[in-house]
């Protein structure tokens, strides 16, 4: 009878595991950073998170995802905008709340983006729903 390998835990780069985590990898802690991350940890981290994950997802830094989300804006936009820094949530808040030009025109700017995305999605779905009437008839 033929045994099979023990099959090996699937792992990831902490880059990755941050990334699926939503953090900045450079401000978890190094045993984090200096290690692989395999399924069932992430998945760990993700249903029971320990309290420097809980601490990092609320006060940051925070990756360029995460920020341009909160502030409304794109990535893009936050290059265009020069800023190139993890801010924390109280820097972000700050900015919020006081809104520099830029990031007026990059809402502005996202706020265009999302209405052209739904105009044409209304469009294709006008279409479909037409097609749908016609094979119907």
């Amino acid at each position: 009878m033929l045994m099979s390998p023990e099959k090996t835990p699937q792992t990831m780069k902490p880059a990755t595991a941050a990334k699926k985590l939503g953090i900045l990898l450079t401000a978890a802690p190094a045993e984090f950073q200096e290690g692989t991350v395999t399924r069932a940890e992430l998945n760990t981290l993700l249903e029971s998170p320990p309290e420097w994950l809980v601490q990092l997802r609320l006060n940051g830094p925070h990756p360029r995802e995460v920020m341009a989300r909160k502030l409304g804006v794109s990535i893009s936009g936050l290059a265009r905008a020069g800023v190139t820094d993890a801010l924390t949530t109280a820097e972000i808040q700050a900015l919020l709340q006081a809104p520099p030009e830029w990031l007026v025109a990059e809402r502005a700017t996202q706020a265009e983006v999302r209405a052209e995305n739904r105009r044409v999605k209304d469009v294709k779905l006008g279409k479909a729903a037409a097609a749908a009437e016609r094979d119907a008839e």
